[in-house]
This record gives structure tokens, C-alpha cells and sequence, in this order.
């Protein structure tokens, strides 16, 4: 049976389904900025932004844009009613301060055991970008991955153990790609779902690690 990836949507989706009633969420910048767009609309969800903002709603419709209303990654961004802008220290405080209950972040590597590896790749032409990732990676009460399973040139990101400089140890609850989701535990990697028509085989083939049955 033929198989395809999850689009970055939905993967979003895929991401957004698991997100609890009354939930502090941060989203970390790049791809899980496009989770804002998928919350389901029944489920009271808070978003928070490092850069001082709390009821974030999603992206704004194209012509609407206000650049005085942006998330961390100067993405123009909607605000709820009842939402509340502030200054960046209180608001790392409040990532420091285990107020955040999901943080989800973007990746190079993610380690079997949930080691994660996002702010450098160690090369010389590289900028590194640290961020508020350090501080939501371990101040978070659960920390998420969303990335794409795989690099440009069909590398894994999920490693036995990551090679490039981290940013959290044992911090990773759960990874979600284009290909499966997995759970990182102290006996690796653990399998949540896959895309139809993926064997468990295959995937394993094209991580390179072994995946237990969830």
C-alpha cells in the first residue's frame, strides 16, 4: 500500500487534537506557530507568546495584518478578547515559573530518551537562535516536538543521541512528524500513530531506531 506524509497543516491539526480543555500552551516559532490555527473552537485553549502576550488567537485574515501585533517569530498574530499584553520578563517568568502546561517547539534533533537539540546545529556559518527554548523546554509541565521526520537529505531527527549542542535534557514528551507520532521514554521510542499504509518496518527503516508498540 502507497503512503504520504502529513502536510505541515495537517500535522498542525494532528498536534492541535491533543491539546486539553483549559490548556497554557506556547508555541514555538516557526512550523507549531500554524497549530493557533487548528484549536477546536468548543475547547477554552490559552495562548501565550514569549515576546508578551497571553490569548493569542490565530493568524489574521490576508489585508488585516497589524505588525504592532506579532508573536515571537514577528509573525502578525490576532489577539482574543480578554487577552493581555505585558512586559518579556514576566513573561519568561511565567515559562520559568511552570505556568505553561505544553510547550511546542521545533527541532534538529530529538534524542530516543527525549534529549532535544534546537537552537544550533554547531557549524561554522550556522547563527545560533536559543531563544526562550531553553526556558520553555524545561519550565513547561510537558514539552512537545513538531518537525518533519526527516532532513533534506533523508537524514533522521530522531537519534539515539542527539550530536548537536542541546538545549534540554530528558525534556521531550512526544514528537510529532510528517510520518508518525512518538512518545520519548527511558526505553526509547514509543509509537502513538502512524500514517496509513506506513508499516511499523518501514518507519523504523527510515528512523534508524528501534519503536515499541505504544
Amino acid at each position: 500500500m502507497s503512503w504520504r506524509k502529513r502536510t505541515k497543516e495537517e500535522l498542525a491539526q494532528r498536534v492541535a487534537r491533543d491539546i486539553h480543555d483549559g490548556a497554557y500552551v506556547n508555541l514555538g516559532i516557526g512550523m507549531p506557530t500554524l497549530v493557533a490555527n487548528h484549536l477546536p473552537a468548543d475547547l477554552e485553549i490559552v495562548l501565550h507568546t514569549e515576546n508578551g502576550l497571553i490569548g493569542m488567537g490565530p493568524a489574521p485574515a490576508a489585508g488585516e495584518e497589524d505588525y504592532d501585533l506579532i508573536n515571537a517569530g514577528k509573525q502578525p498574530v490576532t489577539i482574543l478578547r480578554g487577552g493581555a499584553f505585558f512586559h518579556h520578563a514576566d513573561s519568561f517568568a511565567m515559562m520559568r515559573g511552570g505556568h505553561i502546561d505544553i510547550c511546542v517547539l521545533g527541532a534538529f534533533q530529538v534524542s530516543a530518551c527525549g534529549d532535544l537539540a534546537n537552537w544550533h546545529t554547531g557549524e561554522k556559518a550556522a547563527i545560533p537562535a536559543v531563544g526562550g527554548a531553553m526556558d520553555l523546554a524545561i519550565g513547561a509541565k510537558q514539552t512537545w516536538v513538531m518537525i518533519e521526520a526527516l532532513t533534506k537529505r533523508g537524514e533522521s531527527k530522531l537519534v539515539e543521541r542527539c550530536t548537536y549542542p542541546l538545549t534540554g535534557v530528558h525534556c521531550v514528551e512526544r514528537v510529532y512528524t510528517d510520518i508518525a507520532t512518538f512518545e520519548c521514554t527511558p526505553r526509547g521510542l514509543e509509537l502513538v500513530d502512524i500514517v496509513e499504509g506506513l508499516t511499523h518496518a518501514e518507519l523504523e527503516r527510515l528512523v534508524g531506531l528501534p519503536i515499541r508498540a505504544h
